[in-house]
């Protein structure tokens, strides 16, 4: 069984980008999370210590987010979904969502970004 724990709409401001501008500059990024993870437990008991805290999935991604300046949005996105996996073991995979409402782009969109989605692999021992 795998349950989903959400948040949407993690508004950070990063240097991310291929223009010079967007590295000196800045601008906003969007970020969702969709973190996939056995919540049966802390449906019974109650307790924090029995999921993830969002608190704490909020502070990693961020961190992971703002810390590097990445060229692409695909590895700011890669960035936030490893140091998740890293950071809470009981979340099996995540899905990490990069809005980039400002790109420069030279048409009128609504919204541009990428999606990606990591999840633990168990790899065989390696064979001598």
């Amino acid at each position: 069984m795998t349950d989903t724990i959400f948040i949407t709409g993690i508004v950070i401001h990063a240097r991310h980008g291929v223009m010079e501008h967007e590295t000196e500059v800045g601008q906003r990024f969007v970020i969702d999370l969709e973190l996939y993870t056995d919540l049966s437990e802390s449906s019974r008991t109650d307790r924090l210590s029995d999921t993830v805290s969002y608190s704490n999935v909020v502070a990693t991604a961020t961190s992971a987010f703002k810390n590097t300046n990445y060229r692409l949005l695909e590895r700011a996105a890669g960035a936030v979904a490893d140091d998740i996996l890293a950071a809470f073991p009981r979340v099996r995979a995540v899905k990490v969502t990069v809005h980039k409402p400002h790109a420069p782009i030279a048409a009128i969109f609504e919204d541009v970004g990428v999606v990606l989605t990591r999840s633990r692999h168990q790899h065989p021992p390696a064979q001598s």
